[in-house]
């Protein structure tokens, strides 16, 4: 996390962090990167002992437009109308179409240990005149403007073009109108039937002030008024905006050049892929926010942005993988490196710092937090679909001791994580029916050489009983090796052994979540080398 510390550590003085939104539909997880990005400079600017203010907007007096068409929420009738004067379709009292998906997502964020001081919403704003002088001066400079599109972005608006969008008074569509002939009061306005192929403007022509609410500014000059007019000192911003000629270096030009300010600080950080594409709601890919956050614990899912540098694509698949559990044994293993422990494997850069942004609260006792015991993920999974199985009283045998009234919480977080992921996205092998009652038929399969393995591994196991999954696994490599067998191979006979399938969930695990004798029993029946024993 060095590059959060090396940015708090080179400003001086009061910070406005910002970061805003436009609710055009369902937002992914994906889009969840930036708010933790933003909660960790934020916490590091303020560890340093500077004065921090952070910032959410929501961009609702955006129209829907052609990008708002691709996702499965948009109203087409409602097509360059803007977001916050569309209902709120879902019918659940919100008071537009903008506050149901914008509210849905920040719902997220106190979750995630993410607290801005304000939220702001534009279709508030706009009404109280607070963006009109920027409204002026950007109409006033129309030239400098379309000076900056043409050489900045390579886009050429024609000289009667002005930068400002217009509600239509007879439509109530603001993409479809086009502004021209400022008199220093009023502007001239046609909204068009032919401006642009995803919306039908419907002609109305006259003259109108563009104050008080009456009109938005373009999103590249809305960015860099809300720069002057909330302050702001630091806002990254994804990939796709920082591309050269793209949204930030338009906004930063004006910016400088119309607004007379410096730009805020930025941080490009990349998306949140699957299978090597970005993750997008409106195209098929990736899970609603606030769907995947009813899985994925919170400070899980914190870790899975926060253990990237930020300009590192992150590639993550919830469905159909072992995703989210190996996500749960990367952030534990961080908290046992950052407790002191001897683990397995490399460690990141800064791993301490890593697993401490991860957390929820930026003043918890990171060693006391690091220091607890946490069952892993995949062996609660096992443990829940065993019957008859105490979980808690097996966590805690596994602890040696009792649980602490915050690993007891832990737990019971943990457990509805691994439920709701049992039921959304774990693939099928780790869903799992142990067939106690008799050996299953599948096990006739076993080659004599599985079965002297399985032979050997009751022996083993009854001389030496492994009381950990880790214990387990250790115990059926080494037996494996120890009896020239690959290990596919052995693992493919303990899964015909006790699931009646050639593939499962982690052999260890579940053998360690099985009562001893019964595994015992098991393996040297599955292993009788005649076959099935009656």
């Amino acid at each position: 996390m060095d590059w959060a510390d090396e940015l708090a550590a080179s400003v001086e003085g009061p910070q406005v962090v910002n970061d805003s939104k436009t609710p055009s539909g369902t937002v992914h997880v994906g889009s969840l990167r930036g708010p933790v990005i933003l909660d960790v400079i934020t916490r590091a600017l303020r560890a340093r002992g500077l004065e921090t203010t952070l910032l959410y907007g929501v961009d609702d007096m955006d129209s829907m437009d052609a990008q708002a068409l691709l996702t499965p929420d948009a109203v087409e009738r409602y097509m360059g109308v803007p977001l916050a004067h569309i209902p709120d379709q879902a019918g659940d009292c919100h008071a537009s179409y903008a506050r149901h998906h914008a509210q849905t997502f920040i719902d997220v964020f106190a979750g995630l240990g993410i607290h801005p001081d304000r939220y702001y919403w534009m279709s508030d704003i706009y009404p109280t005149g607070q963006v009109d002088p920027f409204i002026r001066t950007a109409l006033d400079r129309a030239a400098v403007v379309r000076d900056i599109y043409r050489r900045v972005a390579n886009v050429q608006h024609p000289d009667h073009w002005l930068p400002v969008g217009i509600v239509c008074p007879s439509c109530g569509r603001v993409g479809t109108t086009i502004a021209s002939d400022w008199d220093g009061e009023t502007v001239a306005v046609h909204c068009r039937p032919d401006l642009v192929t995803w919306a039908t403007g419907c002609g109305w022509t006259g003259r109108l002030s563009p104050f008080g609410g009456t009109a938005k500014l373009p999103w590249n000059l809305e960015w860099a008024a809300q720069w002057s007019l909330f302050g702001v000192t630091i806002e990254p911003n994804g990939k796709d905006l920082a591309t050269a000629g793209g949204s930030r270096d338009r906004s930063d030009a004006i910016a400088r050049e119309v607004f007379d300010r410096e730009p805020p600080r930025n941080f490009p950080y990349e998306f949140l892929n699957i299978g090597g594409k970005k993750m997008s709601t409106s195209k098929g890919r990736g899970a609603a926010a606030h769907r995947f956050t009813e899985v994925v614990p919170p400070e899980q899912t914190r870790f899975l942005f926060v253990r990237h540098r930020p300009e590192s694509v992150i590639e993550f698949d919830p469905e159909g993988t072992d995703a989210i559990p190996r996500l749960f044994d990367e952030f534990d293993r961080l908290g046992a490196a950052t407790a002191g422990r001897e683990v397995k494997g490399e460690l990141p850069s800064g791993h301490a710092s890593i697993f401490r942004y991860s957390l929820l609260d930026p003043d918890a006792d990171v060693e006391a937090v690091a220091g607890a015991f946490r069952p892993a993920f995949g062996h609660l999974a096992l443990l829940v679909q065993v019957p008859g199985v105490d979980v808690a009283a097996r966590v805690a045998a596994e602890k040696g001791a009792p649980l602490t009234d915050a690993e007891t919480a832990e737990l019971a977080t943990r457990l509805a994580a691994v439920r709701a992921w049992l039921e959304a996205y774990a693939p099928d092998r780790a869903r799992l029916e142990v067939r106690r009652d008799a050996l299953p038929p599948e096990a006739a399969a076993l080659g004599n050489d599985q079965r002297g393995y399985l032979r050997a591994l009751a022996d083993a196991a009854a001389e030496d009983a492994p009381a950990t999954g880790e214990a387990w696994h250790a115990a059926i490599f080494a037996v494996a090796a120890a009896n020239g067998l690959e290990s596919k191979a052995a693992f493919n006979a303990l899964y015909l052994a006790f699931l009646g399938r050639p593939n499962g969930p982690r052999a260890g695990w579940l053998l360690a979540s099985l009562d001893r004798a019964f595994v015992i029993d098991r393996l040297r029946e599955a292993g009788s080398p005649v076959g099935l024993a009656s």
